[in-house]
């Protein structure tokens, strides 16, 4: 049998290449044709070198759909037993929707990300970049590299708020280097502000940003033309295989040891699954995980202050409901309007389950992963109840109709 890693990027990659360096046959599964994450995109080469390990086997666009017992259903009808599994499914974007948010043009920040890095495109040329959080500078910064003339609106207050968590910038003082490379967006960046409406008929053509208060509540309003826009208010991470593994969770993510074990014996999770820390501590996870995996100990310790305070830096403030009207779309998929999400709960609706049967947010074919977390924080109910899902990913019927192929 085989130490399964799933999840490519830094936690996924050094995971594997650690286990694999410990003797371990490893088989290490991602969705993506390249391996590296959105963090590295089309700087891995390095890593490539490293992760073509003789006990180190690579499945590109692959996806793990369902675990029963210690084996995993992948697509195209395969299946493989694991003698350890290692998730690093890593996070997604989160988005807040604002009246315009489902007009053609406005995009996730890591959408704009991708383009920039991946592609080196440009989604527009005069690019809107809003929401919160230390992960709008390098979407900016890439945009300025692609010819994009750039604005960049923070809700929160980090220049400020940074300044009282001193303990957890000495413990990210590498971040610190980081941040030097992104001077050049300092100029088209402000803080306390937020992009509150789009406007546009066929396209987003003009946003409405505010000047806001301690809880994102608006007070001045402008409209500036766009030619996209690109929200990002931090990430949710990917918890179905975990939870479907059974894996406890704490805080919404998936509670591990210091050696990077769940609360299931053969399964261990490394990254931003664990908490939203960056590429640099999902790296350092994934080679305890990978040796713990292998049955040995990396010699690494994991300090989690600064990811910590990231939360407290950027947290998400409850004004920003009262950027909502009657007819803002909440679920893209269904179409479900706030008015309607509301009416759901009048009706005496309060588990989540019974929201999206009588409501329809959340039964599109993202299954919550865009509107789940704002369900969940609009009603007051468990976030982590959208990411429970017997298939954990979209596949084809052929895949849940035919005999699945052992994979060696």
């Amino acid at each position: 049998m085989t130490v399964v890693v799933v999840g490519a990027g830094p936690a996924g990659v050094n995971a594997a290449v650690t286990a694999a360096r410990a003797g371990q046959d490893v088989l290490l599964i991602d969705s993506a044709p390249r391996i590296g994450g959105q963090y590295h995109r089309q700087s891995f080469r390095a890593k490539e070198i490293r992760v073509a390990h003789d006990r180190v086997r690579h499945l590109p666009e692959t996806q793990v759909w369902a675990i029963e017992g210690n084996r995993l259903h992948l697509t195209g009808s395969r299946v493989v037993t694991a003698s350890k599994l290692i998730l690093a499914t890593g996070a997604y974007d989160r988005t807040l929707p604002f009246p315009g948010w489902d007009l053609p043009g406005v995009y996730t920040a890591g959408a704009a990300q991708a383009m920039a890095k991946g592609q080196g495109i440009s989604l527009g040329r005069n690019v809107v970049v809003a929401g919160t959080g230390p992960f709008l500078l390098p979407v900016a910064s890439s945009l300025l590299d692609v010819g994009a003339k750039v604005r960049v609106f923070e809700a929160n207050s980090p220049s400020r708020d940074w300044l009282g968590e001193p303990k957890a910038l000495i413990a990210g003082r590498s971040k610190l280097k980081e941040l030097a490379r992104y001077a050049k967006v300092a100029p088209y960046f402000r803080e306390r502000s937020a992009v509150i409406a789009a406007h546009g008929d066929d396209r987003v053509r003009e946003v409405t940003v505010a000047k806001l208060d301690a809880d994102w509540n608006p007070l001045q309003t402008k409209r500036i033309p766009v030619d996209a826009v690109c929200v990002g208010y931090g990430f949710v991470p990917q918890l179905e295989l975990a939870i479907s593994a059974g894996c406890r969770l704490r805080d919404g993510f998936v509670e591990v040891d210091a050696q990077q074990r769940t609360s299931v014996p053969w399964v261990f999770a490394a990254g931003e699954i664990t908490g939203i820390g960056g590429a640099e501590l999902a790296a350092h996870e994934g080679v305890i995980a990978g040796a713990a995996a292998a049955g040995t100990t990396s010699e690494l310790t994991v300090d989690r202050r600064f990811a910590e305070a990231l939360t407290r830096v950027y947290p998400i403030k409850p004004g920003w409901r009262s950027w909502l009207t009657d007819d803002t779309i909440i679920c893209r998929c269904e179409k479900v309007t706030h008015h309607k999400l509301r009416a759901a709960t009048h009706r005496g609706t309060t588990a989540t389950r019974a929201v999206k049967l009588t409501s329809r947010a959340g039964l599109g074919p993202c299954q919550g992963r865009i509107c789940g977390a704002t369900v969940a924080d609009l009603l007051d109910l468990d976030p982590t109840t959208f990411a429970r899902r017997p298939i954990a990913t979209p596949i084809p019927l052929g895949d849940l109709a035919a005999n699945p192929v052992e994979e060696p």
